[in-house]
């Protein structure tokens, strides 16, 4: 039942889900090391939210590459299977690729990137 509750306020399209995503990273049922907490709340932004993931301020991409740089540490394949949003790069407009892009490299220069993260970075940039 919080995973559902965690997706239906990362999916929200209101103008201020992002900073009450943010929040919720630091709820005490929300954990980094949970995998379906991860998925329920980052991943069902990233993937279910496109209006605000895909914001023009490029917050949402900001906020995903922090993330994946926190769990890499932790769970690199489950912080692999997050990046899949930010490797579609390519489909949108010049301005949502270069920021995009930028959270994709920002990653790769990371000195201790998991082989799983890496390997998906490095080909999402080629």
């Amino acid at each position: 039942m919080v995973d559902k509750w965690f997706t239906l306020q990362a999916t929200s399209p209101q103008a201020e889900t992002l900073t009450a995503i943010d929040d919720l990273t630091e709820h005490p049922a929300f954990t980094m090391r949970n995998p379906n907490r991860v998925r329920s709340l980052v991943g069902a932004f990233a993937q279910g939210n496109p209006a605000r993931f895909h914001d023009l301020s490029g917050a949402g991409y900001l906020f995903l590459a922090d993330r994946v740089i926190e769990l890499d540490a932790l769970n690199p394949q489950v912080a692999a299977r997050l990046i899949a949003p930010l490797s579609r790069w390519r489909r949108y407009d010049s301005g949502r690729q270069l920021l995009m892009r930028a959270q994709l490299e920002r990653i790769q220069g990371l000195e201790k990137l998991s082989a799983d993260v890496g390997e998906i970075v490095g080909k999402s940039l080629k």
